[in-house]
């Protein structure tokens, strides 16, 4: 049952991760710019020492389209870069990667591509507050956004106490 439900929501919550990806990259054109020499090419993320209590990612493969966005490739793909991220304790690295830092990664193939994603990864960022302008108003998006700000510091605050916990559990 559970792996039904999870055939059923990885596909659904990839599609959506896309979807924010591109409206990100679209918003700002030199990153669009940078993606657009790359087009064809597909970039693979691997989550490596992922806990064994957890589903299986879907395959993290996504491929740069004529547009300079990218596509998620449902079925493995060969890769033109390899990018490999240590998930062994995934709520540390859930804290790292909300809290700014970027996570150790091992990267291997084409040298221009992973410079121009080191780029995006670096200068790329979604700027919410205007989203929401854009949806609700001006007062309904402060609003929203203060809201969407202490949950966010509440979740960073629960993932900094189970890196902790998970810390400890380690050290035993």
């Amino acid at each position: 049952m559970l792996q039904n439900l999870n055939a059923l929501l990885a596909p659904a919550l990839m599609e959506r991760l896309v979807l924010v990806v591109n409206h990100v990259l679209s918003r700002e054109p030199q990153a669009v710019a940078r993606l657009l020499p790359h087009q064809g090419r597909v970039l693979r993320l691997e989550l490596l020492q992922l806990p064994r209590l957890l589903q299986p990612a879907p395959p993290l493969a996504f491929r740069v389209t004529p547009a300079g966005l990218v596509e998620w490739c449902r079925e493995p793909v060969e890769a033109d870069l390899r990018v490999r991220m240590d998930a062994a304790n995934p709520a540390a690295l859930a804290l790292q990667m909300v809290g700014g830092g970027m996570p150790s990664l091992d990267i291997d193939g084409d040298a221009q591509l992973a410079t121009d994603v080191d780029w995006l990864l670096k200068n790329l960022r979604w700027d919410v507050a205007d989203d929401l302008q854009r949806l609700f108003g001006p007062v309904a998006a402060q609003e929203v956004h203060r809201v969407g700000s202490l949950l966010a510091r509440g979740l960073r605050a629960a993932l900094q106490g189970a890196a902790v916990v998970a810390g400890r559990m380690r050290s035993r």
